[in-house]
């Protein structure tokens, strides 16, 4: 059987990548000595080993926790753009002025520019003290005080740099077919993991931007925070995903909630407005005319104000970042953290996803345009799903978080219940030791066989259910239970993740399949199953369909004329019967 190259399988990459709906700027990492990114690059984890990421050497924090020390972490961080040629240790000598610094590292999006972060907040106020607003020629610049800084030269003398650059992009559809195809048996999801997951500079950045764009809104409220949420902190985020942020102003409703003394209780005079919903729009929508007007690096700008959870959408040019921001959706956060535990609890969940989602992609079953395709978050629920199922479960369901769950984790949002538990240490480790290699396979058979048309998807019971409408498919909102998150998935782009599905268990079955020759570049494993369909596979599996409803009618009819010979042979007996009476 021929199977396709490695060029089939880049140009239906290229097709995919004309698709998307945001021009990404190029993103690459300069590495420094003594940055995290050196230290991760010496650090190499063994071929075989289970560990993956940097996200594994780490204690597993609570997600608040994790959130809180970032957030703090961002705080004494700047963001600064730099020249084309520049010294490095001539810069880091001459911001060690302010204060000691912590950590820094370069990266290029629409020019250089450096992340440096202070041990103490004091320093980045030190730095903004000594820093000066621009005068233009032409242009009038607008004064605001951010920690977005721009370096430059007094003499035009250029530097040497001595700054080496690495991508920070995932990498390209042929480097990846060719790493996975030199890969040892049980290292292909892994290294795909390793490959497209966030690396800490890139978490740094998002929480940094994030960090910056919570100053502009703390000009109104000033004891807000502004907190990511979704593939940016869920654990599933890949290099180059959108960043989610969070407008979170429950700290400035809840100042005045500590008991006073006396007979009397102060309150702010304040705007009423008739719903929530039209004060988060009021909110978001004078947000938005900030980021628009006086919002370094933030460009194009749109205010989707009636939409069901109302945003503001722009790009964060420095970053690179296609950034939502949002105010009241807060079960959003909670099923960020939910998918942050399931996705520490055991190395397998992350690896899986990450292999299942660049199969989707592959195959143009998700799409970064909104339409009847099936999401990255579906995927991650029906891989989560089949991890409940497996004997013994990899991962606990929903609702036995809940019954771990002490009073502190009790949590209610807008009559929903999001009780679970939040300490990972609590929660007991799965004893299932199935291989990565077996779980793709077996996911595969899982969906490739499931009762779609009678049956939904429910992490919080982790069984099988009939649907409740007539909806392709239907996975169930894990906290907003009357929501199916799938709705948009049509039959026909289902019916193409069935037959898919099955292909590529068929694929894996095949005994031939591990024991091709590496030398001669034929692909073997996740390889194989990222190229594009093979014909002669495709019409297989529509021979085999075929083959089994046209024995399925055959059978049918056999068993109308045995029936009806039957019936035959049983009346002529009474009729002889009578006869002889």
């Amino acid at each position: 059987m021929a199977v396709p190259g490695v060029g089939l399988l880049t140009r239906l990459h290229l097709c995919a990548q004309r698709r998307t709906r945001v021009q990404r700027p190029i993103l690459r990492l300069l590495s420094c000595p003594g940055t995290v990114a050196e230290d991760l690059r010496r650090d190499e984890q063994p071929s075989g080993s289970v560990e993956t990421g940097f996200e594994d050497k780490i204690p597993r924090k609570r997600f608040s926790e994790m959130q809180n020390e970032r957030r703090e972490q961002a705080q004494r961080t700047v963001l600064i753009r730099c020249p084309e040629k520049i010294s490095e240790k001539k810069f880091l000598k001459y911001l060690s002025q302010h204060g000691p610094i912590n950590n820094h590292f370069f990266y290029e999006s629409f020019g250089l520019y450096a992340v440096v972060e202070f041990c103490r907040k004091e320093s980045v106020g030190s730095l903004q003290n000594g820093t000066r607003t621009p005068s233009m020629a032409m242009e009038t610049a607008i004064p605001f005080r951010s920690r977005f800084l721009s370096l430059k030269l007094k003499n035009q003398t250029s530097e040497q740099s001595c700054i080496q650059s690495s991508d920070q992009l995932p990498p390209s559809n042929r480097k990846l077919f060719e790493i996975t195809l030199l890969c040892r048996k049980y290292d292909q999801l892994n290294t795909l993991l390793k490959e497209f997951q966030l690396t800490e500079e890139n978490t740094k950045l998002r929480y940094l931007t994030c960090s910056l764009i919570e100053d502009i809104a703390a000009a109104y409220f000033p004891d807000c925070v502004v907190r990511p949420f979704g593939s940016s902190v869920n654990t599933f985020g890949k290099l180059g995903c959108d960043l989610d942020m969070f407008l979170d102003l429950d700290e400035t409703r809840n100042l005045s909630t500590h008991k006073t003394s006396g007979n009397f209780l102060t309150e702010f005079q304040v705007k009423n407005v008739p719903s929530e919903r039209i004060a988060t729009q009021k909110i978001l929508s004078v947000i938005g005319e900030c980021l628009d007007h006086f919002g370094p690096g933030c460009v194009g700008v749109q205010k989707i104000l009636n939409a069901r959870c109302p945003l503001v959408r722009f790009s964060h040019q420095a970053s690179g970042f296609q950034c939502d921001l949002t105010t009241n959706n807060r079960i959003a956060l909670t099923s960020s953290e939910l998918l942050y535990i399931y996705g520490t609890l055991d190395s397998r969940v992350r690896a899986l996803v990450f292999g299942i989602r660049c199969w989707a992609r592959a195959h143009s079953l998700t799409s970064s345009i909104p339409g009847a395709w099936i999401t990255n978050f579906s995927l991650t629920m029906m891989v989560i799903f089949f991890l409940q199922r497996r004997s013994p479960p990899i991962l606990p369901t929903l609702d036995s978080l809940k019954t771990l769950a002490d009073a502190e984790d009790k949590c209610i949002i807008e009559g929903n219940n999001c009780t679970f538990v939040r300490d990972l240490n609590r929660i007991k480790p799965s004893g299932n030791t199935e291989t990565l290699e077996l779980l793709l396979k077996e996911f595969f058979e899982y969906f490739g066989n499931f009762a779609f048309n009678k049956n939904s998807i429910n992490i919080r019971q982790g069984r099988e259910q009939n649907k409740p409408d007539s909806s392709p498919l239907y996975i169930q909102n894990p906290f907003e239970t009357s929501l199916n998150i799938s709705k948009n998935v049509s039959q026909s782009q289902l019916q193409k993740f069935v037959d898919l599905a099955q292909e590529s268990a068929w694929v894996l079955q095949q005994k031939d399949t591990d024991r091709l020759s590496v030398s001669n570049n034929q692909p073997w494993g996740l390889a194989a199953i990222l190229l594009p369909t093979v014909p002669n596979r495709r019409s297989f599996t529509k021979k085999k369909r075929k083959r089994s409803a046209n024995e399925s009618v055959r059978n049918l009819l056999e068993s109308l004329k045995s029936n009806r010979t039957a019936n035959f042979t049983e009346t002529n007996e009474k009729r002889t019967v009578s006869t002889q009476t």
